[in-house]
């Protein structure tokens, strides 16, 4: 492995959040410009084909096919869009929508008469998703540039909003969840799919930029992560899944997450069952 390559996945995480925003923002850039799975750098498997990557973690084949094949990079932890239970007409808020895979997937249960919102801080996904929607005559699926922590949405204009492995790498999850509370109409749901701790990360890991941006050491602890939910007012929160995210990444622990582990003399071992990857739901309570 040549100096420069070590270099940049030795590199520390920044204490500042906005510094970590930043990184994350260039990695996920990095990403969409070079139309790669970022195969062992994100919440992505080992897999090289975004395909097998996108299958492992739920989605069918006939989904992908369905979308323009740019929208899918081989990102995310789960497919939650089969279980928000859409119907025709409905508005529907995607937070962290990539290059669009879960807003296309949206849109086709929505219809023409339904709307798709995708929230993204990076640029770069939001001009790739934007050019998969025109390709692909999504009208009714609109990109906006935005943090999740201050959404670009009207107060209760949704009906559902969903996300896939990515509130884990906003420093400031609580106020995800009140940004996504506030958007909500009364009544409406979400449904997410996360990473979550059960237990603590060596800190080799906790501390390791590369692990942030591959959904590791951002995710946040079981019970602070559903806390923060619920401080938020919303309610009846609902375990859908619950996987060991090694396992369900084939067993593998990504490549470069691999290489710096056993570079600090870490084992493998101590992320295996640690790591969570979760799908849940959630509603905000219908207005008195």
């Amino acid at each position: 492995m040549s100096k420069t390559t070590d270099t940049t996945i030795r590199e520390t995480l920044p204490s500042e959040g906005e510094a970590v925003v930043e990184k994350v923002r260039e990695r996920y850039a990095g990403i969409a410009e070079t139309s790669s799975s970022c195969c062992g750098n994100s919440c992505s498997s080992t897999a090289t084909e975004p395909g097998e990557a996108a299958g492992r973690i739920g989605y069918s084949t006939d989904q992908l096919e369905s979308v323009p094949a740019e929208a899918n990079l081989g990102l995310g932890c789960g497919a939650p869009i089969d279980l928000l239970a859409l119907e025709p007409g409905e508005t529907v808020l995607d937070l962290g929508s990539g290059p669009g895979l879960d807003a296309f997937l949206a849109a086709q249960r929505v219809g023409d008469e339904g709307r798709v919102i995708g929230v993204d801080m990076t640029p770069e996904m939001i001009g790739r998703a934007r050019q998969g929607a025109r390709d692909a005559g999504f009208s009714q699926v609109e990109f906006r540039q935005g943090r999740l922590e201050d959404l670009p949405v009207e107060d209760g204009s949704i009906d559902a909003v969903t996300s896939n492995c990515v509130i884990n790498l906003v420093p400031d999850k609580a106020r995800v969840f009140a940004e996504t509370a506030r958007v909500l109409k009364p009544g409406g749901r979400l449904v997410i799919s996360d990473i979550v701790l059960d237990g603590p990360l060596p800190a080799a890991v906790g501390n390791d930029l590369l692990a942030y941006v591959g959904c590791v050491a951002g995710a946040q602890q079981r019970d602070d992560y559903f806390a923060a939910v619920s401080a938020a007012g919303l309610t009846e929160i609902e375990m859908l899944m619950d996987s060991d995210a090694v396992k369900l990444l084939g067993g593998e622990i990504p490549g470069d997450l691999l290489d710096m582990l056993e570079r600090a003399g870490v084992s493998a071992d101590e992320l295996r069952g640690k790591v969570r990857s979760v799908t849940y739901r959630a509603v905000k309570p219908a207005a008195a």
